[in-house]
């Protein structure tokens, strides 16, 4: 039995051009990934909260063995050496500026065979990294369970569904993988999935990562931008 995608390489594959192999997303694709990273920790029961405040949930490493996906890994490493404990936000952050992050992952999808590491020339200059889908089998299975999880109405829907369909969201990928329009006339439906109503118990605090990953998302631009004048 192949082993199921963690929710970094499923937010991954989302975000890839099939054909292309290029990025869809914006810059704002690193920050959903670190939430990704963090939710996958949270229902691995590698990391614990702690709230503090209303808004300030504190992550515990509770469990520090390898887990033998490389980034994740890495994410734990940063965990056990931290000095002092920090929350959901900074965490987020901290994973999505590892250093080729979109890459490493998209490595990881090429050694099971989903993808193909290849280059091409921008501008007919530059050479990038692209990463044609040679498998879609894995990302048709994924794009089928978010159409189930978008477009009926039953409750409990699987942690990790609702997650990537919130992530997913935030990130603009789902327009690339389903009708304007219909998505439209699901807005209700994937807010309550966003903020964790159709979903187990387990997935709440990875939703919460999955809001502090947006917030974030949303707000490192502008700063960065304020900061670049």
């Amino acid at each position: 039995m192949k082993k199921s995608l963690k929710l970094h390489e499923e937010l991954l594959l989302l975000s890839l051009r099939d054909e292309k192999g290029t990025f869809a997303s914006s810059g704002m694709l690193e920050y959903a990934i670190g939430g990704a990273l963090l939710s996958e920790l949270l229902l691995l029961k590698k990391i614990d909260t702690d709230q503090v405040k209303k808004k300030k949930i504190l992550i515990d490493l509770v469990n520090s063995s390898p887990t033998g996906d490389p980034v994740m890994d890495e994410c734990l490493d940063k965990l056990k050496k931290a000095k002092r404990r920090a929350d959901m936000k900074t965490w987020v952050m901290r994973f999505a500026r590892i250093k080729k992050l979109k890459h490493r992952i998209a490595e990881q999808l090429c050694h099971k065979g989903i993808l193909r590491a290849d280059e091409d020339k921008v501008l007919l200059i530059f050479n990038r990294k692209i990463y044609p889908e040679i498998n879609p089998a894995p990302e048709n299975a994924l794009v089928k369970r978010l159409h189930e999880g978008i477009f009926t109405d039953k409750q409990d829907i699987d942690p990790r569904t609702s997650i990537i369909i919130s992530l997913a969201k935030h990130v603009d990928l789902l327009k690339h993988h389903f009708d304007k329009k219909e998505l439209k006339s699901r807005k209700k439906r994937i807010k309550q999935i966003g903020e964790g109503q159709a979903t187990a118990k387990a997935a709440k605090e990875a939703i919460q990562a999955v809001q502090a990953a947006v917030m974030i998302a949303v707000i490192m631009p502008a700063v960065i931008g304020s900061g670049s004048h």
